[in-house]
């Protein structure tokens, strides 16, 4: 019993010890999003959504193999210590991969945007990362949140203690199941089961979730935890149960093996004993899933000589390493992206004698770290205006506003900042102050007097200065003004780069060093006004995304301009396929530029003439790749069977015979705002018909 009823929060945990066994206390709650979170010094790596705009599978990889390393260091030490308390486990509640399906909600920093695939994709390789390659032992295991339908709202219009998400079997399994499939495919150890309904049963007592679907249609092997209260919020918020026996019986049998609460005498697990003797649930039930938290424990070596375990030999000296800190810069340069160039950039390397770096956001550590931060030294930490000013003799800055809000505006404070620069840097956004967890936006406009402070920027500075708009926000923003402004040179959307913001910036302005030519894309779609998107609370999937928005947005689902230039030609697929088989194409990109770039070739279906409802297109390849100056290279990729194939309701998923588009290039088919590469295309007829099942 209370080895699943002390998921470790706060003075719920650690799990305790059974001297008897031999067994010592377990600490199951460690955050691991982008860093060792909350647990003391750890390095830094951009927020989530700032990685998945790396379109990098070996980017996620590092990130997440280091993260797993300081995590396992440290726990090491802690242990030695006889030290169990939060955040000093080795069970990470990392990744977070549900849909970015509202650009306002709070928590879309922590994921890796609105597409399936991707997320899949980032998931699977964040997944192996975390957890090595050993045999027999895993570094700390990752656990993929939060299953299911969960995105937004957190507390506007309604609160997601009490929601229930209206989702129709079918954006279930072509949207919100996908990632979460790739993510038990790729050896996830934990799932966490979120706090909303879903049609009517919470996530954490839900059987077709957390039994019908993730255990045996997926084959999951590892455990569930709720999210934090959201055991007892089936009883307390959203009604379904009327005693805590119920309450247990329901999250038990259900499939939720570990409660993650914030009541350290009493969680709603403590009950469950009671509820075995009331009959509500039997032992059998709750042997398998003590079983679970066991297996998974010894798998991290916990039982083990730890002469056995090689990861218990990974010294406390890797912890905000020199190279560590190299992957975050290195990871930081792969996030941004350039959504505006008049040629203002790259910058020249020589130094101006003026520049100013203005903006709520030009100084601030909190607000360009991200949510759940590692608590890292500020020695490591360099924000805009301690990077930028190593681009001048002479660096002006003012922030104009006291914080991110923008309610409080010192104009007066602004205009001699700029009148003399040669280069201004205005740094806006949202950061954690505006959108997080618990903290949805109401609208896309940038916050208070931001906007003005921009433009008096525009009025004050000289005529021939350049202006540079860099954005600290996870989700789009209404930044048209800007984009239309012949004044503003460059836009760039920086996300929350974290400890190596100022560093990075630096590189990628001055396009200095390899990998400094600008090659982060859109994770999500950066709609030009709110009412392009229908309410948060509406969880239908139509008019949402690049896969079923038919307006036209500020920047598509995959932007993102270079400073090198790519030209696709070659595309070769096959004419025909049968159904149930793999497509397998080429292309070749040409970087026809005298500088080095990044490209993320991106690889695009789309079915004609289906008998079901399906998506305009749907990514289904990338790679992000450094193409030297002048050369090419050769891309081989691959359209599996499952990528084909399309839901059809009380069916299952269906290779369909006819005909499927294909694109290929740095950006989506027929955008309107181009990144200027093109974009070749062709298609491939399917023969015959398969059916491959229900997942």
């Amino acid at each position: 019993m209370y080895q699943m009823a002390k998921g470790g929060r706060d003075s719920n945990g650690p799990a305790p010890a059974i001297p008897r066994l031999g067994v010592g206390p377990y600490q199951w709650d460690t955050e691991c999003l982008h860093g060792d979170g909350e647990a003391g010094q750890a390095t830094a790596f951009p927020q989530a959504i700032g990685l998945a705009a790396t379109f990098s599978h070996s980017m996620l990889f590092d990130v997440s193999e280091a993260i797993s390393k300081e995590v396992r260091a440290k726990h090491s030490d802690y242990v030695k210590n006889n030290q169990f308390g939060t955040h000093k486990g080795l069970s990470c509640f990392t990744p977070v991969i549900n849909i970015m399906r509202d650009p306002l909600w709070g928590r879309n920093q922590e994921t890796y945007g609105e597409d399936p695939y991707l997320a899949g994709q980032l998931s699977a390789s964040f997944v192996k990362g975390l957890q090595g390659n050993h045999p027999r032992y895993v570094r700390a295991n990752a656990g993929c949140k939060h299953f299911d339908a969960h995105g937004g709202p957190e507390n506007y219009p309604v609160s997601r203690f009490s929601f229930d998400a209206k989702v129709s079997e079918r954006d279930l399994r072509t949207t919100y199941f996908p990632a979460f499939r790739t993510c038990v495919k790729a050896g996830t150890m934990n799932i966490m089961c979120s706090y909303n309904r879903l049609n009517g049963v919470p996530a954490c007592a839900n059987k077709f979730l957390l039994t019908d679907v993730l255990r045996k249609e997926w084959g999951f092997k590892g455990y569930v935890v709720s999210d934090q209260m959201a055991v007892i919020n089936v009883m307390t918020k959203h009604k379904y149960t009327h005693t805590r026996e119920d309450t247990v019986a329901a999250c038990v049998n259900a499939g939720c093996n570990l409660e993650l609460s914030n009541n350290k005498f009493n969680p709603v697990y403590m009950s469950l004993v009671k509820a075995v003797k009331d009959g509500k649930i039997k032992e059998s039930v709750v042997r398998d899933r003590a079983k679970e938290l066991f297996y998974v424990r010894m798998r991290l070596g916990e039982f083990d000589s730890p002469s056995m375990n090689p990861y218990t030999q990974i010294p406390l000296s890797i912890v905000e390493s020199q190279a560590h800190q190299d992957i975050a810069i290195k990871a930081a340069l792969q996030s941004f992206v350039l959504l505006k160039n008049n040629k203002v950039l790259p910058l020249p390397k020589t130094k101006f004698n003026n520049i100013a770096v203005v903006g709520p956001f030009a100084n601030n550590i909190k607000q360009i770290m991200g949510d759940y931060p590692p608590e890292t030294q500020h020695k490591f930490i360099i924000t805009p205006l301690q990077g930028l000013k190593a681009l001048s003799k002479s660096t002006q800055t003012s922030d104009g506003c006291s914080d991110p809000a923008c309610q409080s505006y010192d104009s007066s404070s602004l205009k001699p900042v700029v009148q003399n620069a040669e280069v201004v840097f205005v740094c806006l956004g949202t950061g954690v102050a505006l959108e997080r967890e618990f903290v949805d936006r109401k609208d896309l406009e940038l916050a208070g007097n931001q906007l003005q402070l921009l433009q008096d920027t525009v009025t004050n500075a000289p005529a021939s200065a350049k202006i540079v708009l860099l954005i600290f926000s996870a989700s789009p923003l209404n930044v048209q003004w800007a984009e239309q402004s012949p004044r503003v040179g460059a836009i760039i959307q920086a996300f929350f780069p974290a400890q190596a913001t100022g560093e990075a910036l630096r590189r990628v302005l001055t396009n200095d060093g390899p990998g400094t030519s600008f090659g982060g894309r859109l994770p999500y779609t950066w709609y030009s006004k709110g009412s392009d998107v229908p309410s948060i609370v509406d969880y239908s999937m139509q008019g949402r995304t690049y896969r079923y928005f038919n307006g036209t947005p500020a920047y598509p689902y995959g932007y993102g301009l270079s400073y090198a230039n790519f030209h696709y030609k070659g595309f070769n697929i096959p004419a025909t396929v049968r159904a149930g088989h793999d497509v397998h194409g080429s292309v070749l990109v040409a970087n026809t530029a005298d500088v080095d770039g990044e490209e993320v070739v991106q690889v695009y279906i789309s079915w004609v003439q289906t008998t079901t409802p399906a998506p305009q297109r749907q990514l289904v390849w990338f790679d992000r790749v450094s193409i030297a100056a002048n050369s090419q290279v050769t891309f081989n990729f691959t359209i599996t069977a499952e990528q084909q194939a399309l839901w059809i309701d009380n069916i299952g998923w269906k290779v369909e015979s006819g005909k499927i588009m294909v694109s290929v290039g740095g950006q989506q088919p027929n955008q309107k705002k181009s990144v200027g590469s093109n974009v070749q295309k062709g298609h491939f007829t399917v023969h015959g018909a398969q059916l491959l099942g229900i997942y």
